[in-house]
């Protein structure tokens, strides 16, 4: 019976579907003249503007590269590439055996979650979940 109910709907959908379609052919328009052509307001041609750069991929590379680079020698040393990450895992490493269990990572999950819940609802409200973002890196100014 469910077969049939559903074969039926089905058959329903498409024969509507094919209905509209057939309905909404577009007929010819008659053709509009052409626009004048864009003038200033003083009554000159428009002045055109040169289009606007974009940033290239190497643009893009080259401060992905900068802003790991932190020493600014020219090159990214092995330190300089993993020393966040590690500083970050040792956080979770909390036997400190180099290895991170699932116990140790839930165990801080939750611990960060329980300290963001202010009023034990067992739930995070946007003021609350927002205490959960990382911090901002510091600004260095440049000496330049």
């Amino acid at each position: 019976m469910a077969r049939f109910l559903a074969g039926a709907s089905a058959c329903f959908l498409l024969m509507t579907g094919a209905f509209l379609f057939w309905q909404s052919r577009a007929e010819e328009a008659p053709l509009l003249p052409a626009a004048p052509p864009p003038r200033s307001a003083g009554g000159g041609p428009l002045v055109r503007l040169p289009e606007p750069l974009e940033a290239t991929p190497k643009s893009r590379e080259e401060r992905r590269f900068s802003r790991a680079d932190k020493d600014k020698n020219g090159r990214i040393e092995r330190e300089e590439l993993f020393g966040p990450r590690r500083k970050a895992f040792a956080k979770l490493d909390a036997n400190g055996n180099g290895t991170l269990s699932f116990e140790e990572w839930a165990g801080k999950t939750i611990d960060k979650f329980n300290g963001a819940d202010k009023d034990r609802s067992g739930w995070l409200n946007p003021t609350e979940f927002a205490t959960t973002a990382p911090p901002l890196p510091k600004k260095t100014r440049c000496s330049c």
